[in-house]
C-alpha cells in the first residue's frame, strides 16, 4: 500500500497539537504513556489530495488510519454497483475490526477532500491489544459502539421509508449543525442518496415531498421552516438514531 502512494503524498512528523486530540480518542485515553509511544513510534503522517483511494476491499489491513484533518469516504462495490456505507470525520479512526483480527477490509476508502491522516501498522497495533489490557478493553467497547451504529442503521433502512429517511437526515444535521435552520448539505446529493439507500431518482422524489413538511432545497442548501412538522414525520428515536454521526466502522 506504501508504495501505491509515493507520487501523491507528503510525509509529515506528527505536530505536537495531534498527540492530545489522539490521546483524547475513547480508544488511546486509557492506554498508559509509554504503550502510546512505543504506537506511535512506527505511525506515518501522510497528507492526501482529494479523491485518492487509501484502502480496497478485499486486501488485508496493513493500517488503522486516523483522519486527522479532512474527510474520507468508505463505500464498497458489487457487481458494478457502488454505495456510500459513511463518511469519517476528524478526530476518527477507521477500520478497527479489520486491524484486531487480521482480516480483509470490507470497505474501500478514498479521500474527498484534502486530508492528513495517521497510519498506525496493524501488527503493531495488534502487539498493544495482546500486551494492554486497559487498551483491549477500549477496542471491545469501540467496537461494540460501532455495532451497535450498524443494528441502528439497519433497522433505518429497514423499518423507514424513503421520505422517513430522508427526514430523519435533515434533522440529524439540523442537530450536528447548532439547530441552525439554514446549513449546507455535507456531501453531494448521490453519496446522501447511496447512504440513504435509495437511487438518486428516489432522493429527489423524497425531497419533493418534504416540502409539504417545510423543508426546502436548493442545491446545496437546506432551510427548515416548521420544524415540528418535519419531526412529526421522521419521528427519530434513540433505538435507531445516533447522537453522534454513524461515520465510522
Amino acid at each position: 500500500m506504501l508504495d501505491n502512494y509515493q507520487v501523491i503524498w507528503r510525509t509529515n512528523t506528527m505536530r505536537p497539537s495531534d498527540v492530545p486530540d489522539l490521546r483524547d480518542l475513547e480508544l488511546f485515553r486509557e492506554m498508559p504513556g509509554e504503550r502510546f509511544d512505543e504506537l506511535m513510534r512506527g505511525a506515518y503522517v501522510q497528507t492526501f489530495p482529494p479523491m485518492v483511494d487509501l484502502i480496497t476491499e478485499g486486501d488485508m489491513s496493513d493500517f488503522l488510519h486516523v483522519v486527522l484533518e479532512g474527510r474520507v469516504e468508505l463505500f464498497a462495490s458489487w457487481n458494478g454497483r457502488e454505495t456510500t456505507i459513511a463518511t469519517v470525520e476528524p478526530i476518527s479512526t477507521f477500520i478497527l475490526a479489520a486491524t484486531v483480527k487480521d482480516a480483509p477490509y470490507l470497505m474501500s476508502a478514498r479521500t474527498l477532500e484534502k486530508s492528513r491522516l495517521i497510519l498506525l501498522p496493524s501488527s503493531d497495533v495488534r502487539k498493544v491489544f495482546d500486551a494492554d489490557g486497559a487498551f483491549a478493553r477500549s477496542v471491545v467497547s469501540e467496537l461494540s459502539a460501532r455495532y451497535r451504529a450498524v443494528v441502528k442503521n439497519t433497522k433505518n433502512l429497514k423499518l423507514r421509508s424513503s421520505i422517513e429517511r430522508l427526514a430523519n437526515y435533515v434533522v440529524h444535521q439540523y442537530e450536528i449543525g447548532g439547530q441552525n435552520p439554514e446549513f449546507d448539505l455535507p456531501i453531494e446529493k448521490r453519496k446522501i442518496a447511496s447512504f440513504l439507500g435509495m437511487t438518486p431518482e428516489n432522493l429527489s422524489r423524497a425531497i419533493r415531498g418534504l416540502r409539504s413538511y417545510g423543508v426546502e432545497f436548493d442545491a446545496q442548501h437546506v432551510t427548515i421552516s416548521d420544524l415540528d412538522a418535519l419531526r412529526g414525520l421522521a419521528k427519530p428515536s434513540p433505538l435507531i438514531d445516533d447522537a453522534d454521526l454513524p461515520s465510522v466502522f
